[in-house]
């Protein structure tokens, strides 16, 4: 007896200029998919609601499909096991969820800092290191999540102003910062981590909504705009702290080496400091561009009024 042609459930669902349809099957085999006029036809063997048969179905649009919206019309989502909308779902969750841990990382960084600053005023300048960087350490190596996404294609971001910003962050949090005591009670320290926190509380939270296909106009905004200022204010935060670090090196000698026999030159940890400030402002320079065609590709640009 051969099998009965069946009805599946089919779901709709629309959005600007997607058109989503879900067809309830599982183990679905030979799925064949085609579009004809304005009429999209159906035709699988798989496990529905009626249990293993063919199902089949007819979905009629109001127009004509215009043959270049065929592939994109083509998106059907057969649901089975390891199903491209499985995995995409699992990668939104992921996403998601590494957004929230970072975004609640530097927040309560920026929450601490803004406490603790309106408390004790300027005092509260001279031992935000000790107060705060065993958060920033963990937020900070996280990160390093961000341009291995990108590297692997896990998310659009290009890798190379990804990495930048994680490199020279962490030469600033672990090397200059880290490995100097004398470091850590300067007042630089505070204006680095506000401004670093201030830029992602902002940037986070945008990214967790996107992972859920939701657009808060204030917050896109604000994460599109905030790095204009603070970008510029961080990168000389970041060059006031290597060089206000330069002559500890030099006094300390730390991490400083003498080539061997015959040239005997001993090489100051210093010179390649004075090296990375150029690289600050370089890295400053790839990532405000990088940045700034985001803002464009996002809001656009107006048009020049034709008279």
């Amino acid at each position: 007896m051969e099998n009965q042609v069946l009805t599946p459930h089919v779901y709709w669902a629309q959005r600007h200029r997607e058109l989503y349809l879900r067809v309830e099957l599982s183990d679905v085999q030979n799925p064949a998919i085609s579009i004809t006029e304005n009429v999209l036809h159906f035709k699988a063997q798989g496990h529905g609601a009626k249990g293993d048969n063919v199902y089949e179905f007819h979905l009629e649009f109001l127009d004509l499909v215009k043959p270049e919206e065929e592939e994109r019309l083509n998106k059907l989502r057969l649901e089975s096991q390891g199903s491209p909308e499985t995995l995409i779902s699992l990668k939104k969750g992921y996403l998601f969820m590494y957004n929230l841990v970072q975004f609640l990382g530097f927040s309560w960084i920026f929450v601490n800092m803004t406490v603790r600053f309106f408390i004790l005023g300027k005092e509260s300048f001279y031992d935000t290191f000790h107060t705060v960087a065993d958060m920033m350490y963990f937020c900070q190596m996280l990160a390093a999540v961000e341009s291995i996404n990108a590297a692997i294609g896990v998310t659009k971001t290009p890798v190379i102003p990804s990495l930048s910003q994680l490199l020279g962050r962490n030469f600033i949090l672990f090397i200059v910062f880290g490995t100097v005591e004398e470091m850590q009670s300067k007042a630089v320290v505070f204006f680095v981590f506000y401004i670093w926190s201030t830029v992602e509380i902002f940037r986070y939270p945008f990214y967790m909504l996107s992972c859920i296909d939701m657009d808060w106009k204030v917050l896109t905004w604000l994460r599109y705009t905030v790095w204009i200022p603070l970008y510029p204010m961080g990168c000389l935060a970041e060059a006031v702290s290597v060089i206000q670090s330069i002559p500890i090196f030099n006094e300390t000698g730390r991490f400083s080496f003498t080539l061997p026999y015959p040239v005997k030159i001993k090489v100051r940890f210093s010179f390649f400091l004075q090296i990375y400030l150029i690289l600050l402002f370089l890295g400053l320079y790839v990532n405000f561009r990088h940045l700034y065609k985001q803002r464009r590709r996002r809001f656009g640009q107006k048009k020049k009024k034709i008279h």
